[in-house]
């Protein structure tokens, strides 16, 4: 299996700590979502799996075998950062000639039929694209490498909503053609999480969340109604969150909704609704994972 496997990973920054004891699978053929507010730890484990940095403590291995300063097995990953790596004096179509010494499946023709669909001009100069142009031109060579893993951090920064949709389109287009592992780390959850089968949420050092989107959504639910109705509802169960308006307030929930538990509902008067992707991300980041004592807000 081509899975790339995080064991017992701890990363300190002299004396922060950036993620501990981290055990995740990552594995192949599957589109993640890297998620977690600034700061949660989400570019160091990206910058760990690529090698650019190394772990305080534990391992990772991809089919089974170490990727520490392995070339070989590192050119089967292509990492998209929000930096630019890329030599700004050279001209687009020379970046993909250069690109293919280090990715011997990089298609240039698959490169360059991208270039017309975003309207890039394969002639310019790294340094004279603006910074939407320039996230293009990263996510056409991130696409073009035929890696067998391809991550991207960010990888909408300063594009308009066209040629984001054009890319989510591209993208899946690209997956369902040739499949193959994606992490996709992003702040813009909601644009993403249609694209998305597992989701990967961080937060204090560690991972909250390591689950099928398909499997979540099925466990989050909110609950409106009469403030003490909803309190009275929400006692002992895995509630996230409490908002209030007025006399009414609604309740987010993080397990599997019951038989009984929805006769209840209906008993209460309560009114029971989906939870999008991006509104559960913040309530577990706002409170650090799933708990049972809910303070008022607002």
């Amino acid at each position: 299996m081509n899975n790339i496997e995080l064991k017992n990973i701890t990363k300190y920054y002299n004396a922060n700590c950036a993620l501990q004891e981290v055990s995740l699978i990552f594995e192949e053929k599957r589109i993640y979502g890297l998620l977690g507010r600034n700061g949660a730890g989400k570019t160091t484990l990206l910058n760990l799996i690529t090698n650019r940095i190394f772990p305080t403590k534990g391992y990772i291995t991809l089919s089974d075998l170490p990727i520490r300063e392995n070339d070989a097995l590192l050119e089967r990953i292509f990492y998209m950062t929000e930096s630019n790596l890329y030599p700004e004096s050279m001209k687009i179509h020379e970046v993909f000639r250069w690109t293919q010494t280090f990715y011997s499946n990089f298609d240039l023709t698959y490169a360059n039929r991208l270039c017309e669909k975003f309207d890039l001009n394969p002639n310019k100069k790294f340094k004279a694209l603006s910074t939407g142009y320039n996230t293009i031109a990263k996510l056409i060579i991130a696409l073009a490498s035929n890696a067998e893993m391809l991550i991207f951090d960010e990888p909408i920064l300063g594009l308009d909503a066209h040629h984001r949709t054009l890319f989510y389109k591209e993208l899946l287009a690209h997956y369902i053609k040739t499949p193959k592992t994606i992490i996709l780390s992003t702040h813009i959850i909601e644009e993403i999480a249609d694209l998305l089968e597992w989701v990967v949420i961080l937060g204090n050092q560690k991972v909250l969340i390591n689950e099928s989107v398909a499997s979540l959504m099925n466990r989050a639910y909110a609950i409106t109604g009469k403030s003490s109705d909803v309190e009275a509802f929400v006692q002992n169960r895995k509630a996230l969150d409490l908002e209030y308006l007025g006399n009414y307030c609604k309740a987010i929930l993080l397990e599997e909704p019951t038989e009984d538990s929805l006769k209840l509902m209906k008993q209460m008067g309560l009114e029971q609704a989906k939870v999008g992707l991006q509104e559960l991300f913040i309530k577990l980041t706002n409170v650090g994972g799933v708990h049972h004592e809910i303070s008022k807000v607002g």
